[in-house]
């Protein structure tokens, strides 16, 4: 059996070649890259595998390849994804729409004020504008699915709210698909169910009036 300690100079070793930071374009401030935590999933998940070999003269040996395998897919995919970030938040700056990182995902805010009027499906030349910066950058990093999701506030029916929302995920969907592939791009519609403020304040209602955009990789 392999010992942990050799285990964890393997991952330390991919930790020191992977880790590096981006810096953030709202702040300015050095960021430690996304890149470097898929490595480390990677490469735990890699030389578990290749502790594993049945062989025992061959364990330490696929230990090794393993680690190093799962650690450039980790990366790989980390850094795929940090590089998307970057350019997306250099995009969007001063727009009104959010940037943030969830694991291997990019969610981007569009707040309802930036999109739509009150109750309304069409799309305002800001947001179009908005979008198409969006989508020059997902059509860059075709590897990347698209999931745009319609929220409400809780005026109103749930039906009504239901179909508001996916309406407005369509119409942004729509425009997107006007420059990337549409296998690549699902809308869907949540009414009100998913609020991220509170509902008892106008503020709050204004906050839950968005349209989001995950980028996430295929």
């Amino acid at each position: 059996m392999i010992k942990i300690s050799k285990i964890s100079v393997l991952i330390s070793s991919i930790f020191l070649t992977t880790a590096c930071q981006t810096t953030n374009p709202y702040t300015g401030e050095q960021e430690q890259s996304n890149a470097t935590t898929g490595a480390i999933v990677g490469a735990v998940t890699g030389a578990i595998i290749g502790a594993t070999t049945s062989s025992k003269k061959d364990r330490v040996k696929g230990a090794v390849i393993g680690a190093g395998v799962g650690g450039a897919a980790g990366a790989g995919i980390g850094y795929y994804m940090d590089v998307q970030e970057a350019k997306l938040k250099e995009k969007l700056k001063g727009s009104g729409v959010s940037v943030s990182r969830n694991g291997d995902q990019i969610v981007l805010n569009m707040p309802n004020a930036l999109t739509f009027n009150v109750n309304g499906t069409t799309l305002s030349q800001k947001a179009i504008d908005v979008i198409e910066s969006i989508a020059l950058v997902a059509d860059e990093y075709d590897e990347t699915k698209l999931i745009v999701i319609g929220h409400t506030d809780a005026t109103g029916g749930n039906e009504y709210n239901l179909n508001l929302s996916e309406v407005r995920a369509m119409r942004v969907a729509d425009q997107l698909r006007k420059t990337v592939s549409a296998k690549r791009i699902d809308s869907f519609g949540m009414g009100e169910r998913t609020p991220i403020a509170t509902n008892d304040t106008e503020s709050g209602r204004a906050q839950n009036r968005r349209v989001e955009v995950t980028l996430r990789p295929m």
